[in-house]
């Protein structure tokens, strides 16, 4: 399917099609909006929309960062 579709005269949305919530902070890794804010997207006006997106790149740091995951867990142990 064409991405062509989503495209509109309007605000666009940040959304990057890497859609996972993150269960602590509750926002999507991909585009690092809320659920709230993903739901209501399309309902927002232009002027609410541009104040999200303002406020996305201060978002970023909102994960822990991983620590290795299995592999860094395995060499641990080793030590």
């Amino acid at each position: 399917m064409s991405d062509e579709i989503w495209k509109r005269n309007e605000v666009e949305s940040p959304c990057i099609k890497l859609c996972v919530v993150h269960p602590e902070s509750r926002l999507c890794t991909g585009c690092l909006r809320s659920i709230d804010e993903i739901g209501s997207w399309s309902r927002m006006t232009p002027e609410a929309r541009r104040a999200v997106m303002a406020e996305l790149p201060s978002r970023a740091g909102a994960f822990g960062k991983r620590r290795g995951g299995r592999a860094a867990k395995l060499a641990r142990r080793q030590d």
